[in-house]
């Protein structure tokens, strides 16, 4: 699997969250609304959710294994990192 693209938007009020993603796989799929989230452990993702009858957030999309989550946050917090300093050199 390639994530051949990411689009980040970073959120211009103070907050938990940070920024919503896109990614595209393979250059052939999309995920949209994946949030980079500030943690007590530091920046993570959350995937895309929806809310339940029963109130609890369920996840629509997400990886099946951690080895995919693991590669997936790497690469998303990258590209939220490289558009943190793009801001600041403007």
């Amino acid at each position: 699997m390639n994530i051949t693209d990411i689009r980040v938007r970073k959120m211009t009020k103070e907050g938990k969250m940070k920024a919503v993603v896109s990614i595209t796989i393979d250059g052939e799929f999309v995920v949209h609304d994946i949030k980079v989230v500030e943690g007590e452990k530091g920046l993570f993702i959350a995937m895309p959710s929806r809310k339940a009858a029963d109130g609890e957030y369920r996840d629509i999309a997400h990886p099946i294994n951690s080895e995919t989550r693991s590669f997936i946050q790497g690469k998303v917090l990258d590209a939220y990192e490289q558009a943190l300093m793009e801001t600041d050199e403007e």
